[in-house]
């Protein structure tokens, strides 16, 4: 996918949301021996350098991997932000970042995410990221960003899947050439819905487009995604299914079918409430190394 200054992203990236510093590395390998080349990961998850370390142990060309990592509220702030690329950097054992992006914003404190976000542009003015974004940002975040932005955020990365599509806020992205960045693309495998099942996967609507198609219901969740122009992080760590997810390319959905994916929207949020992230509640420092 190509962004909004022009710089290429992998459609799929791979996702390290929860994964144990112990087994990152071994996953991250899986991940690129299985043809990734976009990695995601975040400060606030406490696995950057196992991350990097696996980068570097591939034998990959450094040029070949698109990494995206985000710096955590904890670390807003103009000068505090600057450092954060600093502390991410150094645990990633890169000299640029290509997708910088600001975690959640703070919407009680939102002169710090301004002052963050102006950080951010300051550091793709210096050459020391390729493209800069934003996270879990809803429309009140993104207009009151773009009033003072002099960049507009290349990537949103929020939560989409069947179950909760947030229209609303894609669509305003869209219209300013935001790309959607989809965590949680799958849902969950323990994402509850009304009609009581306890997994995406085994839900019968996706299940019957699966069947159709040769593919599972991952891969189908995977392809909407991707066919209707979103990014999309799916993460594991068991090497099948992390091949399994990177194999959405071979067919294409119809679109009948990709009503039917659309019909399966509850409006049921799974993550926490972007109005809600505080530096009270969810603030702590990340650490140097």
């Amino acid at each position: 996918m190509t962004l909004n200054n022009g710089v290429q992203m992998p459609a799929i990236g791979f996702g390290v949301f929860q994964t144990p510093p112990d087994e990152t590395r071994s996953a991250v390998e899986a991940a690129l021996s299985a043809g990734y080349r976009h990695i995601d990961t975040a400060a606030a998850y406490g696995n950057e350098r196992e991350v990097g370390e696996a980068i570097a142990k591939s034998g990959i060309d450094r040029n070949e991997v698109f990494v995206e990592t985000k710096i955590w509220i904890s670390d807003y702030g103009y000068d505090q932000t600057l450092h954060g690329f600093e502390k991410s950097a150094r645990k990633l054992g890169v000299d640029q970042i290509d997708l910088l992006i600001l975690h959640q914003a703070l919407p009680t404190e939102f002169d710090r995410t301004l002052d963050a976000y102006r950080a951010l542009q300051t550091l793709l003015a210096d050459g020391k990221v390729r493209a800069i974004g934003v996270s879990n940002f809803m429309v009140d975040h993104l207009t009151r960003l773009l009033d003072t932005a002099t960049v507009v955020p290349a990537v949103n990365q929020i939560e989409v899947h069947p179950y909760f599509q947030q229209r609303e806020v894609r669509a305003f992205g869209a219209q300013h050439g935001i790309l959607a960045q989809a965590w949680a693309p799958i849902g969950g495998i323990t994402f509850y819905r009304d009609s009581g099942h306890h997994s995406t996967l085994e839900d019968p609507v996706l299940g019957e487009i699966a069947q159709a198609h040769g593919k599972s219901p991952a891969q189908v969740m995977l392809r909407w995604h991707v066919q209707q122009g979103r990014s999309a992080i799916p993460k594991s760590t068991k090497p099948a299914r992390i091949v399994e997810n990177s194999d959405v390319f071979d067919f294409e959905l119809t679109a009948e079918q990709l009503a039917a994916i659309d019909g399966l929207d509850t409006g049921k949020r799974g993550g926490p409430e972007p109005a809600d992230i505080t530096l009270e509640t969810f603030g702590r420092p990340i650490p140097e190394a």
